[in-house]
């Protein structure tokens, strides 16, 4: 399990595991009629044996596919479903007991929900909220005035929240989520249906008040420059299995093939010039003034070389290959080493019998 074992952390979880038991019906009437009398039913693990730690102050990412587990694994951290094994602490309380304690200390940002009454403007929302949580008066003010000034919303404030376009909604919502100053936060796909400009805007202010308040947070996202902008340390989930923790950066080193060329041009490049190019590497992008590569990590400094001999290059500049590409990448290879494993044990059973 990852974490500083000196240090009592936030969140730790222990052999989590959760089942679901889902009904199957055939298709057509006779199937609607069966499943009266008898209902067929399969188990689905949605979480497997998940163990890791969360210090103060740590921001770390959840990262798999659709049906990996990573909502289901936040909802059992916040109180809202129950494990069906292991154990987990959240600041010392198990969640699903739902004590207030551990309530107050706490936050759930939800990027498709809402907590904010959508026919009252955000002020009276958070006046609500205020009483809900038991906020002082002076800390509650305070706390306010640092949020809203923190996302530039001051204009907002008496706005029925229903009028308000999508990104200030969500900034309504963080602020509603922090106002009691929580400890713990889980952001759950906080930056979805956003565009460029209030993505960005959201990143910000998360990555300020983690700086000014250090809670241990935990983010969801299938917008891999979220994982990318906010978290150090990243958890890849792949069928309910952890199957990395660790370090962000590790992981492109341990597992990245390829980085990015980008080459600004002074003037188009010839048919000649574009056919030399896809010989040293894979072309993504190509228009008028620009050319962008995929190259072996090991044949970087080479290609570059001859990227700069070969073309009118006004500014070249080399990245690291998209993080959302590696962890594909990893899943897919073990997949297939799933995949194999268990051709290999159906070929032993067979010899066998």
């Amino acid at each position: 399990m990852s974490g500083k074992r000196g240090e009592e952390a936030m969140i730790e979880v222990e052999g989590l595991s959760k089942s679901f038991w889902v009904h199957q019906k055939a298709p057509g009437l006779m199937g609607s009629i069966r499943s009266l009398v008898r209902r067929e039913k399969i188990e689905k693990r949605a979480l497997q044996s998940i163990s890791f730690r969360v210090q103060e102050g740590e921001v770390v990412g959840l990262v798999g596919a659709n049906g990996a587990g990573k909502t289901t694994l936040v909802k059992i951290l916040a109180g809202i479903v129950h494990p069906s094994d292991g154990d987990a602490r959240v600041l010392g309380y198990r969640p699903w007991q739902r004590d207030d304690r551990l309530r107050r200390r706490m936050a759930l940002i939800m990027g498709q929900k809402a907590q904010l009454w959508w026919d009252l403007p955000a002020a009276d929302g958070f006046l609500l909220l205020r009483e809900i949580y038991q906020v002082p008066k002076e800390r509650f003010e305070e706390s306010l005035e640092r949020l809203v000034a923190l996302l530039g919303v001051e204009d907002q404030l008496q706005v029925q929240v229903r009028r308000l376009s999508l990104g200030e909604r969500m900034k309504m919502e963080l602020i509603a989520a922090l106002l009691h100053s929580p400890k713990v936060v889980y952001l759950d796909e906080p930056t979805i249906g956003l565009d460029l400009g209030a993505q960005r805007a959201i990143r910000e202010f998360i990555l300020a008040y983690q700086q000014t308040d250090r809670p241990a947070m935990l983010v969801t996202s299938h917008y891999m420059e979220d994982i990318e902008r906010l978290c150090e340390r990243i958890l890849i989930l792949r069928q309910g299995r952890l199957v990395y923790d660790g370090s962000r950066r590790q992981v492109t080193e341990r597992f990245a093939r390829y980085k990015l060329i980008k080459v600004l041009l002074r003037k188009p490049a010839e048919a000649d010039d574009l056919a030399y190019v896809d010989t040293i590497g894979r072309r993504l992008a190509h228009s008028e003034d620009q050319i962008q590569l995929e190259v072996e990590r090991n044949q970087v400094a080479s290609v570059a070389s001859a990227l700069m001999a070969r073309l009118s290059v006004v500014d070249l500049a080399i990245e690291e290959e998209p993080l959302g590409h590696i962890v594909e990448r990893l899943q897919r290879a073990q997949q297939e080493e799933e995949n194999e494993q268990m051709l290999f044990d159906v070929g032993m059973q067979s010899g066998i019998s």
